[in-house]
């Protein structure tokens, strides 16, 4: 794949074992097996957080460093923890702010 452009080659690869070797990023892969689609789905969201260069080396450069950023979370924490997707947000308690001015007394009548 390293004859291709770096968008025909994201277009190939179709794990996140592909995208570490396609980068040259070591890992270990009892770390992948267990985080794949959480790594994968960092990494997207790492990427779309930031302006992408016009020249190929500089996207292949900033796509390698923020896939390792998103495989070195998940060596670091775990899926519990980093909550990537949005169904580990579901059941968090939710607050709500009440201003004080707003509380009033209702009197009834004895």
């Amino acid at each position: 794949m390293d004859e291709l452009t770096l968008d025909d080659a994201l277009e190939e690869l179709v794990s996140a074992e592909d995208f570490l070797e396609y980068f040259g990023i070591e890992y270990e892969r009892s770390v992948v097996q267990v985080n794949r689609l959480h790594i994968l789905q960092r990494f997207h969201n790492y990427l779309g957080k930031v302006a992408l260069p016009d020249d190929e080396e500089g996207r292949r450069a900033l796509h390698a460093k923020w896939l390792q950023q998103a495989y070195q979370d998940f060596v670091k924490s775990d899926a519990l923890t980093e909550k990537v997707f949005k169904v580990f947000h579901m059941h968090e308690p939710k607050t709500h702010f009440v201003p004080l001015s707003s509380i009033t007394v209702n009197k009834t009548e004895s």
